[in-house]
């Protein structure tokens, strides 16, 4: 059985081509520290003591709307009972509430607090305006090229 983390031999692949993955690979780690810091400042700028799963639910429930606590579980890939902290943490801080789920009466509903809302949407924008300042200077063919290219990195098999 094959390593499937193993790079190709030196033979089998272009030099060029496993430089330029080398490249890309350090360009990601790059772009993941920063997400991770900007994740942090933004959950910060919502409630001081916001955790990063937090944000990540606040995150979701931005585009969902009111959602069960299992669903949340479910699309931040936690299991039920870290959420179930999570929660009764994010309504500690005021920022979700949760009522009875009227289709079924056994479960609640998660949802974004008024003012959650307004937080997390100036952090949103504050994100947007960085990544236009940053991506404006860029002529529009260049950054419809890098959205394709991200596209297609983010839906490839595999």
């Amino acid at each position: 059985m094959s390593d499937p983390f193993a790079l190709p031999s030196a033979d089998a692949a272009d030099p060029a081509l496993q430089e330029a993955i080398r490249d890309v690979e350090k360009q990601f780690g790059i772009m993941i520290v920063k997400t991770r810091k900007s994740i942090l400042s933004r959950a910060a700028a919502i409630h001081p003591e916001l955790q990063p799963m937090g944000f990540k639910v606040l995150t979701i429930l931005s585009q969902s709307g009111p959602i069960q606590q299992v669903a949340l579980a479910h699309n931040v890939d936690a299991d039920k009972a870290a959420m179930s902290r999570t929660i009764k943490q994010l309504e500690a801080l005021g920022l979700v509430e949760r009522t009875p789920d009227p289709s079924d009466g056994r479960a609640h509903l998660v949802a974004m607090t008024g003012e959650a809302r307004t937080r997390f949407d100036d952090t949103q924008s504050q994100a947007r305006r960085v990544l236009y300042d940053r991506l404006s200077a860029w002529d529009a063919g260049e950054v419809r090229r890098f959205a394709d290219l991200l596209d297609r990195l983010n839906t490839s098999t595999e």
